[in-house]
């Protein structure tokens, strides 16, 4: 009889606290979703679930706002960085797991450093290079700073799970007549699926979601991204397009939503396989 109290205290206690989690995490959510159905000018209700919901504030942001030309934007940048990025950070952690060069040592000791600054300490060197290159203002520079500031993290969690592999499919091939680019290509980028989406979502979530670099960047209005036009939809102590901004932050979260949904299994082993291989 003990043993099944002490069994039930402790289900209930994990329950107990799942259940407080998932109110905590969830009402945020729900709270955000209502105040962007409701009609007025404020997120707050006077019930749990509101009278007279509406999808005007939807219907305005795509009709009286260039929130379609800001999603397009975000868009363009987080795909063309999830492309760009993963492929350097594929070939970098390859390069760095089975290739002995100079400097290698010193190179993987400069990628550990580099993980331990924040990256708005780098944003004076950046805008002045990006000056100097005439790319402020420009898309392709912001792919190429968010391109760059993902090698060092991505490298050393892709190095431990190339590291992980056995290297006689390696020799096997060679013995075949297979050189280093066809065993990268044919071989390891196969193998190695499930790191490779999960360094592939989370370079397309890092740019949908900035906001400082963005900023420090894109200067026009048809350049602005969804973080950036937002921000300045709210800002300001006379602006109470707070519902607006609701409804475009609902919107900001589905593609978020359906690629963790669409891609789970894979995001989860690949986690786990960097976690445990590294």
């Amino acid at each position: 009889m003990n043993k099944k109290i002490k069994k039930f205290i402790r289900m209930f206690a994990i329950y107990g606290v799942l259940i407080v989690t998932s109110i905590m995490i969830l009402y945020p959510v729900y709270f955000v979703i209502i105040g962007s159905l409701n009609p007025g000018n404020t997120l707050f209700a006077t019930s749990l679930l509101p009278e007279n919901l509406s999808l005007r504030h939807y219907i305005y942001l795509f009709t009286e706002t260039d929130y379609a030309r800001w999603y397009m934007n975000t868009l363009k940048i987080a795909f063309w960085n999830m492309i760009i990025s993963t492929f350097l950070v594929l070939t970098a952690a390859y390069a760095f797991s089975r290739f002995r060069f100079p400097g290698r040592r010193a190179g993987l000791m400069t990628i550990l450093v580099l993980q331990m600054f924040p990256s708005f300490m780098a944003m004076i060197a950046i805008y002045i290079l990006l000056l100097q290159m005439n790319l402020l203002d420009n898309h392709w520079g912001l792919i190429l700073v968010y391109a760059g500031g993902s090698i060092p993290f991505g490298a050393w969690l892709v190095k431990g799970y190339f590291d992980g592999m056995p290297r006689s499919l390696e020799e096997a091939a060679k013995m075949d007549g297979a050189g280093h680019l066809t065993i990268f290509f044919r071989i390891m980028m196969p193998l190695s699926m499930p790191i490779l989406v999960f360094i592939a979502v989370m370079n397309f979530i890092g740019p949908w979601m900035d906001f400082i670099l963005a900023r420090l960047v894109l200067r026009t209005d048809t350049n602005k991204t969804l973080a950036v036009g937002l921000f300045e939809m709210v800002q300001g102590l006379g602006n109470t397009e707070f519902t607006t901004f609701a409804a475009g932050a609902v919107l900001v979260a589905v593609p978020i939503t359906i690629l963790f949904m669409v891609l789970q299994k894979p995001l989860t082993e690949g986690l786990r396989a960097g976690a445990n291989k590294g």
